[in-house]
């Protein structure tokens, strides 16, 4: 069949494209398959009905009865283990990469010889050489699933650490496990209980072949500003003028080494933060609980500086921790901003830079 075209330097106007058209689709439609792939498989699109030539036709029902086996799997493509060809920008190390976030129930002992089992989100990560493509996400969370029914202990998660490791081929690895721990405790003055919840995590850090654990407290307290408390008994005293001094919600996080194996548990942090602030916020409460509540907020007004050094000062006196870091927030009812302070000791949490969003997330949401 002859076709007699255009001068393709020719502009085309739209009543000579579409009779182009036409006279494309009539060959179309008497020529064989073949011709149209060879000439250009995407001209079959321009007949209604018509699938191109040299695309297969798939199965759209899912097959349920289908199982791959070894064979099979061999065949599969895996881009993340894939040459360092495939590596998209720059060859260079990456320090950590892995899961954040993934959830399990995990049963954690506590101090007076008891089991919980607790929602617990774990991050895990690894470091990935320069010229690796990327990791197995899976391996991280297979690893975690294998020792999960184990009472948990930092040396159960060591096992997970070690297993990972070795999975994904890394020379350092994280893991990081959140959870919100109760713990029963009771009101100042009418012996009412409730249940206080910490937000607390654990962190097993491995670089360069050093193992280090570490432990993150959350502590929800009231502090009372000394300056606040003074002005309000002034006005009190010399002007008989009722004043109330002002006092916030507050939230210390306290960043700990724990420099020994299973000697500090999550009770003994938590009292050890109560010991340096004793206005904690309540959970049962009476009129005599907050009448004493208030009092005790006068026995101990607190500036944030003061709450910094009144936490380092009891992690000072504990034995079992090593290098520590407190962040402390007061959220102002006076200001309309917050007061905060940084204390750390050691070189562990110590840093120039800080993120940007730190202490937005020391919000206490309840």
């Amino acid at each position: 069949m002859n076709i007699q075209t255009t001068d393709l330097g020719k502009e085309m106007n739209r009543a000579e494209a579409e009779d182009a058209l036409a006279r494309l689709r009539a060959w179309a439609e008497q020529a064989t398959p073949e011709e149209v792939a060879d000439l250009d498989p995407a001209v079959a699109r321009l007949l209604p009905q018509t699938e191109v030539s040299n695309y297969p036709l798939l199965r759209r029902d899912y097959p349920e009865d289908f199982t791959p086996d070894a064979e099979y799997k061999a065949t599969m493509p895996d881009l993340q283990n894939g040459p360092s060809s495939l590596i998209r920008g720059a060859k260079r190390q990456i320090q950590h990469v892995g899961i954040s976030n993934f959830r399990l129930p995990i049963r954690f002992h506590t101090r007076d010889n008891g089991d919980l089992t607790l929602e617990t989100s774990v991050t895990g990560s690894v470091s990935l050489e320069a010229g690796k493509k990327g990791i197995n996400m899976s391996r991280i969370m297979r690893s975690f699933y294998k020792h999960a029914e184990k009472t948990f202990s930092f040396e159960v998660i060591e096992a997970a650490l070690d297993d990972y490791m070795s999975d994904l081929d890394s020379f350092d690895a994280r893991i990081q496990m959140r959870f919100s721990y109760p713990m029963k405790i009771k009101s100042l003055r009418s012996g009412l209980e409730g249940y206080q919840y910490y937000d607390i995590a654990l962190e097993l850090v491995e670089t360069d072949g050093v193992r280090r654990k570490f432990m993150h407290l959350d502590y929800v307290y009231s502090s009372t500003c000394p300056c606040s408390l003074e002005l309000s008994e002034h006005a009190r005293q010399v002007r008989g003028q009722l004043a109330t001094p002002h006092s916030q919600r507050s939230v210390a996080r306290i960043s700990v080494e724990v420099a020994c194996d299973n000697c500090v548990w999550f009770e003994d942090l938590i009292d050890n933060a109560r010991s340096a602030v004793e206005t904690e916020t309540q959970v049962m409460v009476k009129r005599e609980d907050e009448q004493a509540f208030a009092e005790l907020n006068a026995a101990n007004p607190i500036f944030v500086e003061d709450a910094a050094r009144l936490f380092c000062e009891q992690l000072l006196n504990d034995a079992r921790i090593g290098d520590f870091r407190v962040i402390a927030s007061h959220q102002e009812s006076l200001h309309s901003h917050d007061a905060v302070s940084i204390l750390t000791h050691g070189d562990t949490f110590s840093a120039e830079s800080l993120d940007p969003k730190l202490f937005s997330t020391l919000i206490h949401v309840g």
